[in-house]
């Protein structure tokens, strides 16, 4: 069912799967290492405020989460941020682009953030969400945890990640696209190619 799904949004887009890169498993063992370089280098669970950025980056949170409770007996502040009112291509995106929530129940003041998402490309995703997240106080840290890096080469802005899954070179005109049960039923990370003109 979901290789069919891959397989019509591959065809739809005119794309070209390469390769999978991640499998559950990997994923898994890359969230695990996520939490404990979390933990390692925060020296603990205190003040860490995660926070996931819509869409993908909200499930990655919510596991880093649960390891980090597991890890040291107490589950720090999570919330989510929904970037779309702060993209710098917003005019590009739609009429009517859709919003969600944005659920930051704690105080951010003082915390230590952590931002994470799926994929980290151009930088501006992030640029888009710490501007966000800045309208909502100052926090003591704000750092960056991303499942997948798509190399320093594509970055159109000075953002590095602090936390990396897994570090991707790809090409422009590659696309890494991150499985999610929570949206795909599926957990992976699959590269696909946009056919050259």
């Amino acid at each position: 069912m979901i290789r069919f799904a891959l397989k019509i949004m591959a065809d739809e887009y005119g794309l070209v799967e390469k390769s999978k890169i991640m499998d559950s498993a990997r994923m898994k063992r890359a969230l695990s290492r996520l939490a404990s370089e979390i933990v390692e280098e925060n020296q603990g669970a205190k003040d860490l405020y995660i926070v996931g950025i819509r869409r993908r980056g909200v499930p990655l949170a919510e596991r880093i989460v649960d390891k980090i409770a597991v890890l040291e007996g107490e589950k720090p502040l999570y919330g989510i941020i929904d970037i779309t009112l702060y993209r710098d291509d917003l005019s590009t995106v739609g009429a009517n682009p859709i919003v969600n929530r944005t659920e930051l129940t704690a105080d951010i003041e003082n915390k230590k953030i952590i931002l994470v998402d799926d994929v980290l490309y151009t930088g501006r995703t992030i640029r888009a969400a710490m501007d966000q997240l800045m309208d909502f106080g100052r926090p003591n840290r704000v750092q960056l945890a991303v499942l997948i890096d798509r190399g320093k080469e594509h970055r159109e802005l000075p953002i590095q990640a602090d936390y990396i899954g897994k570090t991707v070179p790809t090409k422009r005109a590659e696309i890494v696209k991150v499985m999610l049960k929570e949206f795909d039923d599926e957990e992976s990370v699959w590269i696909y190619e946009k056919p050259s003109e």
